[in-house]
């Protein structure tokens, strides 16, 4: 299928995005939400994320050296993540700006399904509200200091100031505690899963109409509740 134009004007296909801590279940109900939708009309996956989790764990396998770079590389993404501290040179911001770009690239690829009149579900979305870690800018948070940085920095922030301008149709945030977003994500870190699900209710993606849910509850339930959701905004919208 192809986009269509109404007055001049091209429509996009719904965006639902899927937010929430590390191990509150986004993955399996995008997977699930994206079978149930292609049932009945044209609906793809997308990853919105950079996965730098996993980044880490196979840099910590490297032989010898592995472990100790992991580490000085997790201590120069925290130092970014610090609104006390000064962003740790160019070569970081770089590194930063580079994996943000990656994240633009996904974006324009979801754009571009949407515009083909693709529904398009999202495994986590870009905001500006809170920069640093949790999908936002990672060059807004601690001071940038530097023509160099500080460059990356206003590039990187109006990256994130377009993707964030777009407003999913619907967002389903998904609520979790620390001890069960340990148990299922036991190799992060506790402090920055505490620091994730904290600001989670408090991100408003843009006035987006937003659905609360809770991972503590059973999967039927979030998944049940998530397809109401889903239905009830496709009649809203096509009002």
């Amino acid at each position: 299928m192809t986009s269509v134009k109404v007055d001049g004007v091209q429509t996009l296909a719904p965006l639902i995005a899927i937010v929430g801590c590390d191990g509150s279940g986004k993955s399996t109900l995008a997977a699930d939400l994206v079978k149930w939708m292609a049932e009945g009309r044209p609906t793809q996956y997308s990853y919105l994320g950079l996965k730098s989790g996993n980044m880490g764990n196979r840099i910590k396998s490297w032989p010898i050296i592995g472990k100790a770079f992991e580490a000085y590389l997790a201590n120069k993404a925290g130092q970014a993540r610090d609104k006390s501290a000064v962003i740790p040179g160019a070569v970081t911001a770089l590194a930063i700006f580079i994996f943000s770009r990656i994240r633009r690239r996904r974006f324009n690829a979801m754009m571009a399904l949407r515009r083909k009149s693709v529904l398009v579900i999202t495994d986590r979305y870009p905001q500006i509200e809170v920069p640093g870690f949790y999908d936002g800018p990672g060059l807004s948070a601690a001071r940038a200091e530097g023509a160099i940085v500080k460059w990356l920095s206003a590039r990187e922030l109006e990256m994130y100031e377009r993707m964030a301008a777009i407003v999913p149709n619907l967002v389903i945030r998904l609520n979790i505690d620390i001890d069960t977003a340990m148990t299922r994500k036991s190799d992060h870190k506790r402090e920055l899963l505490l620091a994730k699900i904290a600001v989670t209710p408090q991100l408003k993606f843009n006035g987006a109409n937003i659905i609360d849910l809770s991972s503590l509850d059973p999967y039927e339930r979030v998944l049940a509740d998530s397809k109401r959701a889903v239905l009830a905004m496709l009649k809203r919208d096509e009002l």
